[in-house]
């Protein structure tokens, strides 16, 4: 039994193309459009562009692990079972499972997955096993862990590995996904007093500033001398900045000024920086390179450790926020950290490691302390006040490295200087200013200095969790003799209702480092989440003045009461403001007041004999409940969680076994859950039922069953994969629904090799419920697919895409792999409106060490189709001439001033469209002859063109080699397009043709040797139909040396086939009615035989 719970939100759903059928929404999820990624435990996960779940590939010897797959707040998690529970106890990192944010840094991970492994105490056995299936890129002895990189074709090793130290005592503690995180991007310095403090003498003289970053551009005259120590810990060749933004964030901090004679001159510029290389040439680096540039940077001495880069923030301390608080504290060290450039998408956008406890965490204003858009906002993920201050970061002028990534897009201005902005500018203004607060008290720890910088700050006119103690004023600092001990308060989350809550008091400690006693008059300041004055008795101090005695302490209670407050729940953030003797320290306070919730408690009634692992989420879909989601996984027959007013999804897995031989599973689902009381809910497994579906082949084995549902209100589908339908027991819970629920089945059964059943019907239903059906013959249409391949010992797999008139009515068939060439007999079935589209890609000789077959070429139907039940069809994916198409949706196109390339260069005589694998690609544009720039985009529609508005003559040209471990045919393409283009309002499709050339091959791609042949050729896209200016169509039998024009006519060509092992390879040149011309080479189109 295989088994997959699939999950997801209908938003992430495939969508038609405006050509396809009404139903053809497969076309987003085809496999030219997939990536394939690889877990820690060697399953493989197909997503779209997005990171979209397209499908599940189990490894090897895991054919019976059940998965639960689920889409929250965008991002898609495929978390196998037998991961479950290290999971819930937190020794794994969830992105190790979050195929969304794998998707993003797959680039990456090309070369197999990297993860920190943490160990707990000795760990010898556990260390030796990890060592064994993966390779030790680091050592990271701050927090005893170990930096590995699990080859792409063994990553299950290292999940043996895992759980094997999970399972020894002592042995594997964590194991974290080894990340990216990426760089966060005249009058800032005055605008923060630097120069009122340079007048004071303080100018970071003896101060070291880690700046861990791209590199620093030493020899630029603002940092030239700057740098005392340089280490490279990124996957670059160097220390210097081929990026471009450590130069400019180095410069804020503590550059000289000396190329614009003092203009540009930054906050410290007598402090000395540390350049540790954490992020690459692409301003990116993995969670080990910066963990091991902050140890290396707290060894060397650094005062400041600089940090603008920053990743998602997690509930779960991270390692990377674990070293800012470790070294912080063991260190003295202060880390300044950038909050993150994520603020337009609302609160509780604050990155990781600025969410780290002891982080100084910086965002960003402009030049008149406005907070920035992109400014990111709190709480933190655990409910603190974060950020801590801000600091300008709005149009930022500082050093450019010259020749750079940054410096080439942005352009210099003045010669030397570039202006960009991001809360990674921000945060080196706050850095330089630590310097010279480090500079005056040369004993100041990293808890001081926050508490002076936070303390001083200037007030805003927004909340703690937008700025926390305000924009950052230091010289106001130097002068602060007056500290909060506390440089925030943060007081939690209040439990509903109020009318009962307890108050909460916490003390507020000042100190007072001067020679005078000190008398504060303190006041305070709280506002609802809406913005509006919270009630009076919300917050109370214990005193309205105190005084600190010269060089002691005084305290005082701040009482929080969140019995006031009526309905508004939410996030209450306000200030204490202590005033006095000429000092004024300023407090960010916080507290969560829990909207309406309750207790919701399940209950579990399992089998007799049965001890399953419960695996329940919830998803909000009403009321308070809305966007929010709960998950329970357990073994335990009764478990309580606590969840706000509304209605919800409840579904509920229930797996009795892991093991090989699996089991039957259950599958309860209630889409309809009110929760406005304490409410507990019955999940009884023995009411499930198992559904009854049957093929007319009675030696037809099933090989995968899917079922899921979609509840319209819920905006979600849940699904189970499993290996029969006789494995799936399933119920419904609660009432039946009147409207909005759809029931989708998609059954595959395998006859032989090349032969297999599938099935895929739906309605709209009100209570889920088995399925009882039994297909006869005539119900299903046969499809005769034959699958070419070039190349000997290849295997291959067809997908079939169906579609259905229902809510959620899109799927996709697991492929069956089989020998190539041959053909491949459908039986599908034809009834409630189904619609389907194939898909077909060939795998390398051998699979991975996983045992996962690794995709060379893939090849897919355009739209989906319906078929009529009891008849024949026949296609062919894969032959030749094998070559660029231009359609209906493929072409070259231009919006405003960028223009990029999108068509299949690999499309086969049927016209599939298709992606191939290939060794080198070389894609450039050239403007009225002059070359505009190059990339490796195989026209993709990845990489486009920057270019200017006027009008102009453009060729658009891309060469792009495959080997012979791929395919013998087609080896090599070259196309070069040639159109007249200028800007336009919107996106324009330029001009472009291709010629379809259906040699006369069989599936292996060969042609019987010197056999006269006249073939048909169709010219596609400008130049099609009547608009055809001229065709020249060339053949070469030495590839390419020598060409022979052939004649034209009626659509066809006349040539000779090949000799036995030599190949033919065509040509041709396309001119349309208005000039434009298109011209393609095809080597080694196809071979004799």
């Amino acid at each position: 039994m295989s088994l997959a719970l699939t999950q997801s939100a209908s938003a992430n759903a495939p969508h038609a193309s405006p050509h396809a059928s009404p139903h053809a929404s497969w076309a987003g999820s085809r496999p030219t459009a997939g990536h394939t990624l690889t877990l820690v435990t060697g399953d493989q996960v197909t997503v779209d562009a997005k990171g979209g779940l397209i499908g599940i590939r189990r490894a090897a010897g895991r054919e019976h692990v059940p998965f639960q797959t689920r889409t929250v707040g965008g991002h898609t998690l495929v978390v196998p079972a037998d991961a479950a529970a290290m999971l819930a106890a937190g020794k794994l990192d969830q992105r190790l499972f979050d195929v969304t944010e794998l998707n993003k840094e797959r680039t990456d991970q090309r070369n197999g997955l990297k993860v920190i492994v943490g160990f707990r105490g000795t760990a010898a056995a556990a260390r030796a096993d990890v060592r064994d299936a993966a390779a030790v890129r680091r050592t990271l002895p701050s927090i005893d862990a170990e930096a590995v990189r699990a080859p792409k074709q063994h990553t299950g090793r290292l999940w043996d590995a895992v759980m094997d130290g999970a399972r020894t005592a002592p042995g594997v503690a964590h194991v974290w996904l080894d990340g990216v995180r990426r760089a966060s991007l005249d009058k800032s310095v005055p605008q923060i007093g630097a120069p009122t403090a340079w007048k004071a003498g303080y100018t970071g003289k003896g101060v070291k500033i880690a700046v861990l970053d791209t590199g620093v551009d030493a020899n630029h005259p603002d940092l030239k001398g700057q740098v005392a120590e340089s280490r490279n810990f990124s996957t670059s060749a160097d220390t210097d900045d081929h990026y471009g933004h450590g130069t400019h964030v180095a410069s804020i901090a503590a550059g000289t000024g000396a190329e614009s004679h003092g203009r540009y001159k930054g906050v410290a510029p007598d402090a000395k920086i540390l350049n540790g290389k954490v992020l690459g040439d692409d301003g990116s680096g993995d969670d080990s390179a910066i963990l091991a540039g902050m140890e290396w940077a707290a060894d060397q001495g650094a005062d400041i450790i600089n940090l603008s880069l920053g990743g998602t923030d997690s509930p779960e301390v991270d390692p990377l926020e674990a070293e800012v608080n470790k070294l912080s504290e063991e260190k003295g060290v202060l880390f300044t950290i950038a909050a993150g450039n994520e603020g337009e998408d609302g609160d509780g956008t604050v990155d990781s490691p600025g969410s780290a406890a002891d982080a100084l965490t910086v965002g960003a204003v402009d030049g008149k302390d406005e907070l920035a858009d992109f400014s990111s906002r709190g709480p933190a993920a655990d409910g603190s006040v974060k950020p801590d201050v801000t600091a300008p970061g709005v149009d930022i002028t500082a050093a450019a490295a010259p020749g750079s990534v940054i410096d080439k897009e942005e352009g210099e201005n003045p010669p030397g200087y570039l202006t960009i902005s991001g809360t990674s500018m921000a945060t080196p203004h706050v850095a330089g200013a630590a310097a010279l607060l480090k500079q005056e008290h040369p004993d100041w720890k990293y808890a001081r200095l926050k508490s002076a910088l936070m303390a001083s700050a200037k007030a805003g006119d927004h909340t703690p969790f937008e700025q926390g103690s305000g924009r950052i004023a230091v010289d106001k600092a130097i002068e602060q003799t007056v500290l909060a001990e506390q440089p925030s308060l943060s007081f939690g989350v209040q439990r509903w209702p109020h009318t009962d809550d307890t108050p909460v008091t916490k003390q507020l400690t000042y100190r007072n480092l001067g020679t005078k006693d000190v008398t504060l008059a303190l006041a305070a300041s709280v506002k609802n989440p809406d913005g509006g004055t919270a009630p009076a008795g919300f917050l109370k101090l214990t005193a309205t003045s105190v005084t600190v005695p010269a060089g002691g302490t005084a305290s005082v209670g701040v009482r929080i009461d969140t019995r006031p407050g009526g309905s508004a729940d939410g996030a209450y953030s306000g200030y204490v403001t202590a005033s006095g003797g000429g000092q004024s320290v300023r407090t960010p306070m916080g507290v969560q007041r829990e909207v309406q919730s309750y207790d919701l408690t399940l209950k579990y009634v399992d089998r007799a004999g049965e001890s399953p692992v419960h695996l329940t989420t919830l998803y909000g879909y009403s009321g308070l409940a809305e966007g929010r989601s709960f998950d329970s996984e357990t073994g335990e027959n009764t478990v309580t969680l606590r969840v706000p007013k509304g209605r919800y999804l409840l579904d509920s897995l229930n797996v009795r076994s892991l093991g090989a031989d699996g089991g039957p599973v259950d599958w309860l689902t209630r889409p309809v859950l009110d929760v406005t009381r304490n409410t507990a809910v019955t999940i009884d497994l023995t009411r499930t039922r198992a559904s009854d579906i049957t093929v007319p082949d009675p030696a037809a084995r099933p090989s995968d069953a899917y079922l899921q549902y979609t509840v319209d209100d819920a905006n979600v589908r849940v699904g189970v994969d499993a290996t029969s339908f006789a494995d799936l027991r399933t119920a419904h819970l609660g009432p039946a629904v009147p409207s909005g629920l759809s029931e989708c089945w998609l059954g595959q059964w395998k006859r032989s090799a090349s032969s297999e059943y599938d099935i895929f019907t739906g309605s709209h239903v009100t209570r889920f419920k088995a399925l009882t059906r039994h297909y006869r013959a005539a119900d299903l249409a046969t499809v005769r697919a034959g699958l070419s391949s070039s190349v000997p010992g290849r295997t291959g797999g067809v997908t079939l895409y169906g579609e259905l008139p229902v809510a959620g009515g899109s799927n996709r068939s697991l492929p069956i792999t089989q020998r190539l060439p041959g053909t491949r007999t459908l039986h599908i079935s034809t009834g409630d409106g189904v619609y389907w589209a194939l898909g077909f890609e060939q795998y390398a000789a051998e699979p991975d060490a996983d045992g996962n077959p690794v995709s060379q070429a893939r090849y897919g139907d355009d739209d989906a189709r319906t078929y009529r039940g009891g008849r024949t069809y026949r296609t062919t994916f894969g032959g030749p001439v094998i070559a660029p198409r231009v359609s209906d949706e493929d072409g070259i196109y231009r919006y405003e001033n960028e223009i990029d390339g999108e068509l299949p260069l690999f499309a086969d005589a049927a016209g599939h469209g298709g992606s191939s694998d290939f060794t080198s690609v070389r894609t450039t544009l050239f403007r009225n002859g002059t070359e505009v720039g190059s990339n490796t985009d195989p026209l993709f529609g990845q990489a486009g063109f920057k270019v200017p508005a006027g009008k102009a003559r453009y060729r658009l040209s891309t060469s792009v080699k495959r080997s012979a471990g791929v395919a013998r045919d087609s080896s090599r393409i070259d196309a070069s397009w040639t159109f007249t283009s200028q800007k336009g309002s919107d996106t324009v499709r330029l001009p472009a043709s291709t010629l379809r050339i259906a040699a006369r091959t069989g599936l292996t791609g060969h042609a019987p040797a010197h056999r006269r042949v006249t073939v048909p050729v169709t010219v596609q896209g400008s130049a099609a139909g009547r608009n055809l200016g001229s065709l020249a169509v060339w053949v070469s039998y030495d590839h390419g040396r020598h060409w022979r024009k052939l004649a034209v006519g009626h659509g066809r060509i006349s040539y000779r086939d090949p000799a036995v092992g030599r190949s033919v390879s065509f040509k041709y040149r396309i001119t349309d009615r208005q000039g434009n011309v298109s011209a393609v080479t095809v080597y080694d189109a196809y071979y004799g035989g």
